[in-house]
């Protein structure tokens, strides 16, 4: 679980970290610092609601009946898995263009006031926090309780998201976000369908699908979940020892249909070249 959950947090938190370096790099260059405060009040509140509902969700349904917390849990991991989605493919079309977008909705919030800059913040840095906390949720109900490893993954991969969207923003690394973006898609498809996997288990074990005994294989004699390597698998591809017909099913439809569509070559696209620009949010 480790894997899975820092790649979620590095990813969610570099796009986070990406948004609040490109807001914070267009007031300084534009020599409009007053307004750097209602930035990070705007990023201080979505980050605060984030960790609020990922909290709730976490710890309000301990005191549901085993079939209800299923229920909610299996029906949020098929949200995480939409959500994520969702994210990818948004991330994949305005790679190149989301600098420019910000900086256009920035110089019209700073023109309107100080709330309307809390709200470009908020809005802009609440979707990945969004998306973070019900994911999170989703792992926690995979890994099940007495364990520790979605908190620390997820901690892990956005302590390094924040340190490498700050030094993107010093100039001193440089990172082609086509690439990152497009690496970091494919291997969050693999990890969006192991949880879309375990989320309709939960439905089938809350009852609410059939198809609970119908197993398409049964791994756990060669291939354990407490073994090292069923660990590993565990940890990169949300592997379950016993995999019912419906999770097989999903599993390959999710990952050959998704999968298929992230690598479609898009029409009118521009060929990549192998040049590696800096992010142009460098303070002179």
């Amino acid at each position: 679980m480790l894997f899975s959950n820092a790649l979620l947090g590095l990813r969610e938190g570099f796009e986070a970290a990406l948004v609040v370096s490109i807001l914070v790099a267009f007031l300084v260059k534009t020599g409009k610092r007053d307004a750097l405060k209602w930035v990070w009040t705007g990023v201080g509140a979505a980050v605060l609601l984030s960790v609020t509902i990922g909290a709730v969700l976490t710890y309000g349904t301990e005191s549901l009946t085993f079939e209800t917390q299923e229920l909610v849990g299996g029906s949020l991991s098929i949200l995480a898995v939409a959500l994520v989605t969702g994210m990818i493919f948004w991330m994949r079309a305005t790679a190149r263009t989301i600098a420019a977008e910000l900086r256009g909705k920035l110089s019209d919030a700073v023109g309107l006031g100080p709330l309307a800059v809390i709200v470009v913040a908020f809005l802009s840095v609440g979707r990945e926090g969004l998306e973070t906390a019900v994911f999170f949720y989703a792992a926690v109900q995979t890994a099940g309780g007495g364990t520790t490893q979605p908190l620390i993954g997820f901690v892990t991969g956005i302590l390094v998201a924040v340190i490498l969207g700050f030094l993107l923003y010093k100039g001193a690394v440089r990172l082609n976000l086509t690439k990152f973006f497009k690496i970091t898609g494919v291997l969050l498809i693999l990890v969006a369908a192991g949880v879309l996997g375990y989320g309709l288990h939960d439905l089938q074990e809350a009852r609410f699908l059939p198809g609970l005994t119908t197993l398409a294989f049964d791994l756990s004699g060669p291939v354990p979940e407490d073994s090292w390597y069923g660990t590993l698998l565990k940890g990169i591809f949300n592997y379950s020892q016993q995999t019912t017909v419906l999770q097989a099913i999903a599993w390959v439809a999710y990952v050959a249909v998704v999968l298929t569509l992230f690598l479609w070559p898009r029409k009118g696209a521009p060929v990549e070249k192998n040049t590696v620009k800096p992010i142009p949010v460098r303070s002179s």
